[in-house]
């Protein structure tokens, strides 16, 4: 059978139909930085200053940042003339961005008041990469449940100012806006629960920090955006990682101690040089399937959230556009590994195959190739983690390769000097 988008709930029609006015007339306005940056400054109390307050020298956390600004542009004529948005999407677009500018003036404003907290030291992270539903959200959830480790949640890398504080990590009233924002998806089309879990403390992605630099695979897995999407496969990331680096440091800032941080994100695998520029001694984890199964499960997530937002949700060309995505970026891993600017033992390799087997086993052995101790209680708690999420609790997401309109040999060829490299075995799909 032929993949078709699951139904929207009622609600997005009434939304999209233009029947809740004045909402609807606002939503209908272009998207257009300067405005939009000027409604940031002003929710800001900062109308007159771009810069978030008058001392603030850091160009980089400026709105007036050319880098910052060609990303934001770049998006927002996207969003205008490519994406094909409904009123529901534009409701989510604007409400993303309006977010993602205040987050930028309050840390601008932060940094500004504490510069001190550049220089607090972010020392051997490791980061958890590999192709998109290939086990790394789950490993990355994983290793969150050992206290040794320190992993962003949603509603820290959604708004991380003012700095957490340790007695109030877990009931901060930031995780409520969180869960507001982070479940407008499945709002609108309930059946995502089966395909992708949310919640405003669970692990997130670096691709939301990036996202401050409007450098991200965060907006091209939401939104048809090609132009964007083009610019950002081969534009500098080396600007994202650094404002990445200071979210971290911001995270850590009331944080006693040693942080050692574990974050994740399968964008990594397209710029990895760009990380290891700005966290040379990075460790990573990465995560192995077969990719003809990665293009069908993602493909069918990612038409799904297109369907959510408006009028594009053809998988075919979802597939397309992955395909060409992740044969890059296969290779890309291929050429950075063979390069060796990464040691050969700050790597850790895993098949999901191996990960669904046994995943304590997995995470057992990257602890033992990092020179990390694995204690009973991060092991009791990973177990206990597994035991409360059995496989398919959300329902089951059904794909195929079949729907994506690929040359399955034509892919499969393009592929095979990554499977070989990396020994990953060849699934049913």
């Amino acid at each position: 059978m032929a993949w078709t988008p699951p139904q929207r709930a009622a609600w997005t029609e009434t939304l999209a139909a233009g029947a809740i006015p004045p909402l609807t007339d606002d939503l209908d306005r272009p998207f257009d930085a300067d405005t939009l940056l000027g409604e940031a400054r002003a929710r800001a109390g900062d109308a007159a200053d771009p810069a978030g307050g008058p001392e603030t020298a850091d160009l980089a956390l400026a709105d007036t940042d050319p880098v910052f600004r060609e990303g934001l542009d770049r998006l927002l004529h996207s969003l205008e003339h490519e994406a094909d948005l409904d009123r529901v999407g534009r409701w989510w677009a604007y409400t993303w961005v309006n977010r993602l500018l205040d987050v930028r003036l309050r840390i601008a404003r932060y940094v500004r008041d504490d510069p001190g907290v550049r220089d607090e030291r972010i020392e051997r992270p490791i980061f958890v990469t590999g192709g998109p539903r290939t086990g790394t959200s789950i490993l990355h959830a994983l290793l969150a449940r050992d206290p040794a480790n320190r992993v962003p949640t949603t509603w820290e890398f959604l708004r991380p100012v003012p700095p957490p504080e340790p007695a109030t990590r877990d009931t901060d009233p930031r995780i409520g806006l969180a869960e507001r924002e982070i479940r407008f998806v499945t709002a609108a089309v309930p059946a995502m629960d089966a395909i992708h879990e949310k919640s405003g403390t669970l692990p997130k992605e670096c691709i939301s920090a990036h996202a401050l630099a409007f450098r991200s695979e965060d907006f091209t897995g939401q939104f048809a955006i090609p132009s964007y999407a083009a610019w950002l496969a081969d534009c500098d990331m080396r600007p994202a990682y650094a404002y990445h680096r200071l979210v971290l440091q911001i995270l850590q800032r009331r944080t006693p101690g040693a942080t050692r941080w574990v974050l994740k994100s399968p964008a990594h695998l397209l710029t990895l040089d760009a990380l290891v520029d700005v966290y040379p001694d990075a460790r990573l984890a990465v995560t192995h399937r077969d990719p003809l199964t990665v293009l069908a499960s993602l493909s069918s997530l990612i038409a799904t959230i297109h369907h959510a937002y408006g009028n594009r949700s053809d998988i075919r060309d979802v597939a397309r556009t992955q395909s060409d995505l992740w044969c890059t970026a296969y290779a890309r891993l291929t050429a950075f590994r063979d390069a060796g600017r990464v040691a050969e033992s700050d790597w850790h390799d895993s098949t999901y195959a191996d990960f669904m087997r046994d995943p304590i086993a997995v995470v057992r052995e990257l602890y033992a190739g990092f020179g990390l101790e694995f204690g009973a209680e991060a092991e009791g708690r990973m177990r206990a983690y597994l035991a409360a999420r059995p496989q398919g609790r959300h329902g089951r997401h059904a794909y195929t390769f079949d729907d994506l309109g690929l040359d399955r040999e034509d892919v499969r060829s393009r592929l095979t000097d990554y499977q070989k490299r990396f020994r990953v075995p060849t699934e049913e799909i």
